[in-house]
């Protein structure tokens, strides 16, 4: 009850509704919570409540545009195939054949007299990950995922590049799993502007990060399946999906067919390598058409919430670790701040997985 009047009071200042209004309202949540536990959002409230969540998401820099963000309200989906229904839906709405929309979609909340609906998926768009006598195909990340996938029948062709099917759990069920077609998943094949041999890499990166597995927690209500995006910070690619050392690991290569002197750190081959990794992945996406913003504007777009919430008299909480970009943070405005890391309640946050 202390979640959900805090939530009120604000959501429905924010949406400039009288005292009468916020009484009204929290007077019946009361009551619903003394009759069954739990308490249901209005439409209106689930829409800004998930807006008043990604502004609140200490770890994002993209949070100037949280109120463009387009919700999705499938509470009403009860079976596997209404949730496979309803995140194809989102797939096709989201890519938007490149002019990617931030978007979210969101299933029933945790119920006393229901059973949970889980999605397994880390995103919905996510590849494979293979091991074989410690060598390693696709994305190391998704190992286990993967392991789980071939478990209920799934085959990948076992390429670096294989897009991981959407597995759906209800309560106890048994999870049901369905293959993403190809045109629902939007994906971006790299090359760089100066260097022909980058495109022989055979490199690509899909073009919308679909977060699955966080839950999305409004005014005390918790939502377990919420998938949510908005569109890639080039680094996010470029910096640590494809040059992290767990992950694809692809500086040592870029560097190699770069003719870098790689014997020695002091060259600072790891970083003329990154930055041309970045430069293939920021190339690729615009002249495809696909939506993808550079580190140095995403600070400046963040500079510019900052200043909004100040006018708007909120505080800007955020994870400094998080915030400053992993390629020249220090170039950046928020590299020289510090912020406040409370996590306020409305917010989306990690749980356990379902498998």
């Amino acid at each position: 009850m202390d979640e959900a009047r805090a939530f009120i009071t604000q959501c429905y200042q924010e949406l400039n509704k009288s005292e009468s209004d916020i009484m009204f309202r929290l007077q019946q949540i009361e009551e619903e919570l003394t009759e069954i536990g739990t308490y249901t959002h209005t439409n209106e409230e689930l829409v800004h409540g998930a807006k008043m969540a990604w502004r609140n998401s200490n770890r994002c820099i993209g949070r100037l545009f949280w109120n463009s963000l387009t919700v999705f309200d499938e509470r009403e989906a009860s079976t596997e195939e209404d949730v496979f229904q309803a995140l194809f839906r989102h797939l096709d709405y989201a890519s938007n054949g490149g002019r990617i929309r931030p978007t979210i979609t969101v299933f029933r909340s945790s119920h006393p007299n229901k059973p949970d609906i889980r999605l397994w998926n880390h995103q919905l768009i996510r590849y494979a990950g293979y091991e074989e006598n410690g060598q390693y195909r696709g994305d190391p990340h998704s190992i286990e995922f993967t392991q789980k996938c071939r478990e209920l029948g799934w085959q990948g062709e076992g390429t670096d590049f294989d897009v991981l099917p959407l597995v759906v759990q209800i309560g106890d069920q048994p999870p049901e799993m369905r293959v993403v077609e190809p045109h629902l998943a939007l994906q971006v094949p790299l090359r760089h502007p100066e260097f022909d041999w980058f495109g022989d890499l055979g490199l690509k990166w899909y073009g919308v990060p679909i977060i699955s597995d966080m839950e999305l927690k409004i005014g005390g209500i918790s939502y377990k399946t919420a998938p949510f995006n908005g569109w890639y910070m080039e680094t996010e690619i470029g910096a640590r999906n494809l040059a992290d050392e767990n992950r694809y690991n692809l500086i040592p290569k870029v560097a190699s067919c770069m003719g870098l002197d790689t014997t020695r750190a002091a060259t600072l081959w790891k970083d003329k390598a990154l930055i041309e990794l970045n430069i293939a992945v920021l190339h690729s996406f615009k002249e495809d058409g696909v939506s993808i913003v550079d580190h140095h504007t995403a600070a400046q777009q963040f500079r510019l919430f900052e200043e909004n919430e100040k006018s708007a008299d909120r505080d800007v909480t955020g994870d400094w670790t998080w915030l400053i970009p992993p390629v020249s943070p220090a170039a950046t405005h928020i590299f020289h701040k510090e912020f406040d890391n409370t996590w306020n309640s409305t917010n989306y946050f990690y749980q356990d997985k379902p498998y």
